[in-house]
């Protein structure tokens, strides 16, 4: 076993994911099916893996989850539609897709927000990342948990990215999201909206020239072999998702609900702690650097994409959500500024 994975396994363990009690009593089995958009090796998929694992420890098999990864059931917009009329029970699924349904959502869309994930995670575990949740139920959606996806990063094939001008004239693929399409314009990039699962080839054949995601995302998707350039911007902070559909919720005991609400704390746990890991292990960083060259922008220099990228989304979030969206991105702020200060 590689260092790696003991380092894995004992996160998981920490986090309470490698046992469990079973419940006393027995009932008919009930099948459930978990989609997401991920290998079953990235980050979620080992979280979506240990989740079921524990769910199914905890009721002695009473409760069975069964994981779709790679768009099996269709991308994430599909899941979410599919979770709205009682045809799939849960799903992980990123910002871009719980627009429609929460548009309020885009206010944790900020660039160049955080100085650390601690920081994140504090914001988005307190009260405002509570709020965001309680607007899940009215649509037939349940919260479980923020599913963690790390810090987004620039990756291109044309030239080092350093400054913001480096990104004029390049095309940058961005989901859906007017914020992430301001981030890229604000900079003179073209931004590009392209579905999930054709990124890889929109990247290798030059529909893109570049791309934004968490260092792990872009190991285990393979950027590497179609990307030169990777630039450390920790620009953006777009945690995954994770709802259940409410009828299959309800459909479950009191005592099943919490063992479901509990197997998903502990995967999150362990999931926040695997990132970290891969991330500085030989499956993340690192081993981008073996055929990407790597920059890390000066402190000086973020302030030139913080000073572009920030006022152009703050402005896009108001002209699209109005007076609701500016009051919630001014909470999210202040939660952050107290995140910071503890």
């Amino acid at each position: 076993m590689d260092h790696l994975r003991r380092r894995i396994i004992s996160a998981m363990g920490a986090a309470g994911l490698t046992a469990g009690i079973p419940l006393a009593s027995a009932q008919s089995g009930t099948k459930l099916t978990l989609a997401h958009n991920l290998t079953p090796g990235s980050p979620k998929g080992m979280g979506a893996t240990k989740f079921s694992e524990l769910v199914s420890a905890k009721t002695n098999g009473r409760i069975t989850i069964n994981i779709a990864p790679n768009e099996q059931l269709g991308n994430e917009n599909t899941n979410v539609a599919a979770m709205r009329t009682d045809t799939l029970d849960l799903g992980s699924v990123g910002q871009g897709a719980m627009l429609s349904v929460v548009p309020e959502v885009a206010s944790i869309g900020l660039p160049f927000l955080y100085s650390s994930l601690r920081e994140a995670w504090a914001s988005l575990d307190g009260p405002i990342g509570q709020e965001l949740a309680k607007k899940l139920e009215t649509k037939n959606l349940v919260f479980l948990a923020w599913w963690c996806n790390g810090i987004r990063q620039v990756t291109n094939n044309k030239r080092p990215i350093n400054t913001p001008e480096d990104l004029k004239g390049l095309k940058i693929r961005t989901m859906g999201l007017d914020s992430h399409k301001s981030v890229v314009s604000s900079m003179g990039g073209q931004p590009v909206a392209i579905n999930w699962a054709e990124v890889y080839t929109s990247l290798q054949t030059g529909v893109a020239d570049g791309q934004m995601n968490p260092i792990p995302i872009v190991k285990f998707a393979k950027f590497d072999e179609v990307q030169k350039y990777l630039t450390l911007t920790n620009h953006l902070f777009t945690p995954y998702v994770w709802i259940f559909n409410k009828a299959a919720l309800d459909g479950l005991s009191a005592q099943e609900k919490e063992v479901v609400r509990s197997a998903a704390r502990s995967a999150i746990v362990a999931g926040r702690g695997i990132n970290r890991i891969i991330e500085a292990s030989d499956r993340g960083l690192p081993a981008l650097a073996l055929k990407m060259q790597v920059y890390t922008p000066t402190k000086a220099e973020i302030g030139k994409f913080r000073d572009l990228a920030q006022p152009a989304v703050k402005a896009q979030i108001v002209k699209s959500y109005g007076k609701e969206g500016e009051a919630l991105m001014g909470e999210f702020l202040a939660a952050i500024d107290k995140a910071a200060k503890n």
